[in-house]
């Protein structure tokens, strides 16, 4: 690390617990907002000393859209999200050379990373625009077969009932 990058460290941790009470609290309305949703769950963080970092939800095959589909639902209404953990690493290089049948011993690695995404958190995502999120992912779930048709057409269209999203700061 070089000098600079290590002054700028050390001048934010006075801000760290800061941060990490806002990632905690944008998780805990994620949290809130996607409970009860089938197929969907939020990872829990089980260390006392977590950061929350990360918004990182898992689709699985009771969700009516993919992982696959609802990030790509995401990212047409303007929201960050990404798939997570994917590829699997023996997927990339050097590993898929070295190991181009790995994929047929890692069933759970490749499951998993067929259904992990992250969403926005930090200090620039307010609790409106979770809201607005996990509104999207709602209505996106509920009109699943209208989007994976929209999807599979590849218009620029929104799949919200009102307008695409816009992160608007408390």
């Amino acid at each position: 690390m070089t000098e600079i990058c290590a002054a700028m460290g050390l001048s934010s941790l006075d801000a760290m617990d800061k941060v990490i009470q806002i990632n905690r609290n944008n998780y805990e309305t994620y949290r809130s907002e996607l409970e009860g949703l089938p197929g969907l769950s939020l990872i829990e963080y089980s260390d006392a000393k977590a950061n929350y970092h990360y918004i990182v939800v898992e689709v699985d095959s009771a969700s009516n859209l993919n992982r696959n589909e609802l990030v790509e639902v995401l990212q047409v209404e303007n929201v960050l999200a990404r798939k997570y953990f994917w590829p699997g690493c023996h997927r990339m290089e050097p590993y898929r050379s070295l190991f181009p049948n790995a994929h047929l011993l890692l069933p759970n690695t490749e499951s998993k990373s067929a259904q992990v995404m992250v969403l926005p958190t930090g200090q620039g995502v307010s609790k409106r625009d979770i809201v607005a999120i996990c509104d999207i992912i709602k209505s996106a779930l509920g009109r699943a077969d209208e989007v994976r048709h929209a999807l599979t057409r590849k218009k620029p269209e929104t799949f919200s009932e009102e307008h695409s999203f816009q992160p608007q700061h408390a």
